[in-house]
C-alpha cells in the first residue's frame, strides 16, 4: 500500500483510532512515502488475469454501502490500462441496486480473493457503466467469446487513485481466512 491508499481511507476517525490501537506511527509512513502505488504492477495484472470472481462494493444516494459478488469465466475482469479494469457485467437479479449505486456515485470497492493460495488484491477507485452506442471499442474488448451467459451492460473502473495490495499479500501471505470456502463457484 501507497500514499494513495493513505489519502482515501486514512480519515481523521481511522487516525483517532490507530492512535487508539497504537498503530499511527506505523501508518504514518504511508502518508509520507514517495510511492504513490496508484498503477497496477506486472504481478498485480497477472494477479487480475487470473480471477474468475471479486466482490465489489459501492455506496448508496443513502450513504448505506451495498456488497455484490460478481462471477464469470476467468479473465473476465480485464486490464485496460495501468490503472483501469473493465468487465462485462452480467444478468444477475435484476435489482440493479450496484449499477444505480454507481450511477449516482462511482466510488467503488473491489476484494479479488485467490482464497487457496492466500491472497488478495483490494482496489478502490471510481467506476461507470459504458455503453455500446458510446463505447463500441471498449465494449468489443470487454466481450468475452464462447462464453455463453447473457451481458447486460459493461462497466469500467478507473481511478485517479487506485490502490492494490496484492504485492505485500504475494510476498508474505498475509491472508489468514478462518473459513474455508466451498469447492464449488457461488
Amino acid at each position: 500500500m501507497g500514499r494513495a491508499f493513505a489519502e482515501i481511507a486514512f480519515t481523521p476517525s481511522v487516525k483517532d483510532a490507530q492512535s487508539q490501537y497504537g498503530t499511527r506511527r506505523l501508518n504514518e509512513r504511508l502518508e509520507v512515502t514517495p510511492d504513490r502505488q496508484d498503477v497496477l504492477t506486472p504481478d498485480e495484472r497477472q494477479f487480475i488475469e487470473t480471477r474468475d470472481s471479486f466482490y465489489q462494493a459501492t455506496v448508496s444516494e443513502t450513504g448505506w454501502p451495498y456488497v455484490q459478488f460478481r462471477g464469470g469465466p476467468v479473465g473476465f475482469l480485464k486490464v485496460i490500462d495501468s490503472k483501469t479494469l473493465g468487465f462485462a457485467d452480467f444478468r444477475g437479479n435484476v435489482q440493479y441496486v450496484s449499477v444505480g449505486n454507481l450511477n449516482a456515485d462511482g466510488r467503488i470497492s473491489l476484494i479479488l480473493m485467490d482464497y487457496p493460495n492466500r491472497r488478495r488484491l483490494k482496489l478502490l477507485g471510481r467506476a461507470r457503466i459504458a455503453r455500446e452506442a458510446d463505447e463500441p471499442e471498449l465494449i468489443q474488448r470487454l466481450q468475452i467469446p464462447h462464453y455463453k451467459a447473457r451481458v447486460e451492460r459493461r462497466s469500467s473502473f478507473q481511478s485517479r487513485r487506485l490502490i492494490g495490495t496484492v504485492r505485500s499479500t504475494l510476498r508474505r501471505g498475509s491472508l489468514r481466512p478462518r473459513f474455508r470456502p466451498p469447492s464449488r463457484h457461488f
